[in-house]
């Protein structure tokens, strides 16, 4: 067998393994989450674990046991607030939705009007009628989607299989961690073990970079955001906040959809200019910030992960596999970057690129 014929074969072995991974995990996409969780979570810790394994000669499990102990009980505590205080700003949003809507009708009617003096051919009339006639249709698609999310919501990310598979997983990856990625390492041809143990450490490093960066980068703003708009006085102030700094992993998409939802909840609350300006320089101050300083100094400019990058790769593993494929979305660009980068590096050795 000559090397043409074994280069093939090692492609051909490679795309089927992607194959039948990526069919694997759609397949098994509605069980694999708790499971990703505790993975992820024992990403984040093995770092710490390993510290205390090396620095107080503390045994694999002992170091596991305590490290996974202290973060389930300063992250449950913190879930229990933030919980509450999610479940309670919903709860009012939903209970006050008509007010809402019809706060806001009633502004932009005044709006039309102000405009009516200026453009007299601007006929009000019909938009009034046709509001009226719809106006419970209106509402409708709105509640319907609130709770076909409410609904699926539990059976897509499954609280219960979270609290109870999560920690058990991640408690046997970070003790086993080591085996696991050594026994992975032996199946890999020695010729080649340099190779892959460089782009693992890439990925490695690329991952955990943007993640961990990326993690206190969304807390940052989630807690400016929430701050800035409970001082204007907005009320679900907290929850838009919130939600806007957990979504800005997602590059401007967390912003822009924060900024959207305080801008209609502060039009129909108040109405008046200083208000929607103070919402307005909440959200500026806060991507001035991101940009400048959160960003550059907590996640670097030099993990090799293009933002558009990563904002596909967020979407289609969003779209692909909901909450499952924005968690995985992030390493598997990383890897792809990597291969690609490998690749180009290859083509540019061959000498398909060298041929005069």
């Amino acid at each position: 067998m000559n090397k043409q014929e074994i280069n093939n074969q090692r492609i051909i072995l490679i795309l089927t393994v992607i194959l039948i991974c990526g069919g694997l995990l759609y397949a098994l996409r509605s069980v694999l989450l708790p499971f990703v969780v505790g993975i992820a979570v024992a990403y984040f810790l093995d770092p710490a674990v390993n510290r205390l394994e090396n620095s107080l000669k503390f045994s694999r499990s002992l170091a596991t046991t305590t490290i996974l102990g202290m973060f389930l009980l300063i992250l449950l505590p913190i879930t229990a607030v933030l919980g509450s205080m999610a479940f309670s700003q919903i709860s009012d949003f939903l209970s006050n939705l008509p007010q809402y809507v019809d706060a806001s009708v009633k502004k932009l009617k005044v709006l039309l009007e102000q405009v009516k003096e200026y453009i007299p051919t601007l006929e009000t009339d019909n938009l009034n009628n046709l509001w009226r006639g719809h106006q419970g249709e209106s509402i409708k698609p709105v509640v319907n989607i609130i709770k076909k999310i409410a609904e699926n919501g539990f059976a897509l990310v499954n609280v219960l299989s979270l609290l109870l598979i999560s920690p058990v997983v991640a408690f046997y990856m970070l003790r086993d961690w080591h085996n696991f990625t050594g026994k992975i390492f032996a199946l890999v041809p020695k010729k080649h073990k340099k190779t892959v143990t460089d782009g693992v450490n890439a990925v490695n490093r690329i991952i955990s970079g943007y993640l961990r960066g990326q993690l206190m980068v969304c807390v940052a703003l989630g807690s400016f955001y929430s701050l800035g708009l409970w001082l204007v006085g907005l009320k679900l102030g907290l929850l838009v906040g919130f939600l806007a700094g957990i979504i800005s992993f997602i590059p401007y998409v967390g912003s822009i959809s924060g900024f959207l939802m305080a801008i209609v909840l502060v039009v129909s609350q108040y109405g008046t200019l200083p208000k929607i300006l103070a919402v307005v320089a909440v959200f500026g101050v806060g991507q001035f910030l991101e940009g400048n300083f959160l960003t550059p100094k907590l996640v670097g400019e030099n993990i090799g992960l293009h933002p558009v990058w990563v904002m596909f790769a967020l979407l289609a593993g969003g779209v692909l596999l909901g909450l499952l494929g924005m968690i995985i979305a992030v390493p598997v660009a990383a890897c792809i970057g990597v291969l690609l980068r490998f690749t180009i590096n290859q083509y540019k050795k061959s000498a398909i690129y060298l041929e005069k």
